[in-house]
Formats: structure tokens, C-alpha cells, sequence
């Protein structure tokens, strides 16, 4: 049997500094596919609520601190979920903002398959060579200091025993809502 384990990938919310909450679309989706086994939260939470409503998401909650946190939060964390090593960063640490060779870099360093980040407010998904790169875009699709896209979007994954990790991402384009779903061997 198969044991599959449910993530929520979410971050860059910047409440209340640039958003008041996070869009209704948003919260439906995640509340419509809970429980989760794990949460992973990019950074820039801004406000320690936005911590304390995810960590009652998720059996376990990781996050980690952005550019804009005061929280005391870990730079880097390292999961393993069925025997696929995950990195959490937020994504400051290069430059320019998401570069592929430093988010590799990264990704070495830790000695992870699959290195969730943040920072760029852009949704990404993508694999390089052994390493899948996955950003959330920003969940409240709030502005930042480089190019952002300005829609909210997040990303909900499957990992199986198999080593095979299915995502499926959501964007609102203004009030509409796009989702895609994309599946790794890993």
C-alpha cells in the first residue's frame, strides 16, 4: 500500500504590511483540502497570526524567515518524506532574485531533492537535473522588490512511497481562478 503524504506550500503573504488577509479563493482551496500532513511556508509571514492560523493547518508546519520577518524563524529546514529529502528556504540568500544556479546551490548544500522557495512572489515550478525547484508565488499575490506577478497563488503536492511527487498549483488571474498539475519522478 501506498502511503501518500499531503503538503501545502504557501508563503510571501505580507500580512498586514501589504495585504489585510489572505484572498477568500485562496482560503477556500486550503480548507477544502485539509488536512495536510505537512505545511511549508516560505517566509515573510510579517505577522506571527499568519504563523499560529498555519501551524492548525497542517500535522506539521515548517516555516522559515524571510526578508521582512522578525520572528525568529530557521533560515533553512530539511524534511524527509518518503525518502525524498525537502529544503525550505525563503530565497534571499541569491541573487538575482530566483536564480536557478544559486537555488541549485542551495539545494546541494542541503543535499535535498526538491527545495521549496520563496522571495520572488513568482509561481515556479520547475526540474533541473535531480532537482525540483518549487516556488508558491505569493499567496496574497502582494508586490515585491523585484518582478512579481501580483496574483495570489500556492501550491498543493502529493508525495508517494514511489518517489513520485504530483503538484498542482493555484493562480487567480484577477477573480478567476487557474489551477495546473504537474507530476515528477524524483
Amino acid at each position: 500500500m501506498v502511503t501518500v503524504k499531503k503538503l501545502l506550500i504557501v508563503g510571501d503573504t505580507h500580512i498586514p504590511t501589504r495585504a489585510k488577509s489572505i484572498p477568500k479563493p485562496m482560503l477556500k482551496i486550503i480548507d477544502e483540502n485539509k488536512p495536510y500532513d505537512y505545511v511549508f511556508f516560505t517566509g515573510d509571514l510579517v505577522s506571527e497570526s499568519v504563523m499560529e492560523f498555519f501551524r492548525n493547518v497542517g500535522a506539521k508546519s515548517f516555516f522559515v524567515r524571510g526578508n521582512m520577518d522578525y520572528l525568529g524563524l530557521p533560515e533553512f529546514v530539511v524534511e524527509k518524506i518518503n525518502d525524498i529529502k525537502v529544503g525550505l528556504v525563503h530565497g534571499d540568500q541569491v541573487y538575482p532574485r530566483g536564480d536557478v544556479e544559486g537555488l541549485l546551490k542551495i539545494a546541494k548544500d542541503l543535499n535535498v531533492n526538491v527545495l521549496i522557495n520563496g522571495h520572488t512572489h513568482y509561481l515556479k515550478v520547475i526540474m533541473v537535473g535531480n532537482v525540483l525547484l518549487v516556488n508558491p508565488g505569493s499567496l496574497t499575490g502582494v508586490w515585491s522588490g523585484g518582478y512579481a506577478s501580483m496574483r495570489p497563488s500556492m501550491i498543493i503536492g502529493y508525495i508517494e512511497e514511489s518517489r513520485k511527487i504530483k503538484l498542482i498549483s493555484y493562480e487567480m488571474y484577477g477573480k478567476k481562478l487557474k489551477s495546473e498539475v504537474k507530476t515528477f519522478s524524483l
